[in-house]
């Protein structure tokens, strides 16, 4: 008989134990560096139907920053609109008065905003553990670096960094159950 995550209860946040890679790590792994992080889309396409981006620093350069604002009912020239919903967390909890392109850890080092990852570690530590061991993320790539490089998404690959949870779907077919013989299979509903 198989039991259900519902009968077994969440365990997403208890400790696990996750097998490390085999090998040496002979290739690096390579995490995405997401255009997210450096440019914003124009609502544009390219002639290869691409969203178009611009770069942050092309606004960002050409005029004095003012305060960072406390909440997104302040924003009256760029970024209306931006939806935030990330906890207790302000503006000023992660960006940096000034600086376009970096941000600050909790004990107020600075670094390059493609090092984001580093940041969301700081309060993400249960989703980073499952990162690190494949388990959250996604991954292409080699599993065992011995054999070849590995690539991985960045957080904001996957989540808005202002508001992260995703939005709640049904799925499009019923779940099977791939244990079950032939012709017998059981859905879930």
């Amino acid at each position: 008989m198989l039991l259900g995550l519902a009968t077994l209860g969440c365990q997403r946040d208890l400790p696990q134990t996750f097998a490390a890679p085999p090998g040496d790590e002979k290739h690096p792994t390579v995490i995405h560096a997401p255009g997210q992080l450096t440019s914003i889309e124009t609502g544009e396409m390219d002639g290869l139907g691409r969203p178009v981006r611009v770069s942050c620093a092309s606004c960002h350069s050409l005029r004095d920053a003012g305060p960072l604002p406390s909440s997104t009912q302040e924003l009256d020239e760029f970024h209306v609109g931006l939806t935030f919903r990330h906890g207790s967390l302000v503006c000023a909890s992660c960006h940096v008065q000034g600086r376009h392109d970096a941000l600050h850890l909790a004990d107020g080092e600075l670094i390059p905003i493609q090092e984001a990852l580093k940041l969301c570690t700081q309060c993400h530590g249960s989703q980073y553990r499952d990162y690190q061991r494949g388990a959250h993320g996604g991954m292409m790539g080699y599993w065992d670096t011995s054999r070849g490089q590995r690539y991985r998404n960045h957080c904001v690959d996957c989540h808005d960094p202002h508001s992260p949870k995703y939005e709640g779907t049904r799925p499009v077919a019923k779940p099977r159950d791939r244990i079950a013989p032939a012709g017998k299979e059981t859905t879930h509903e």
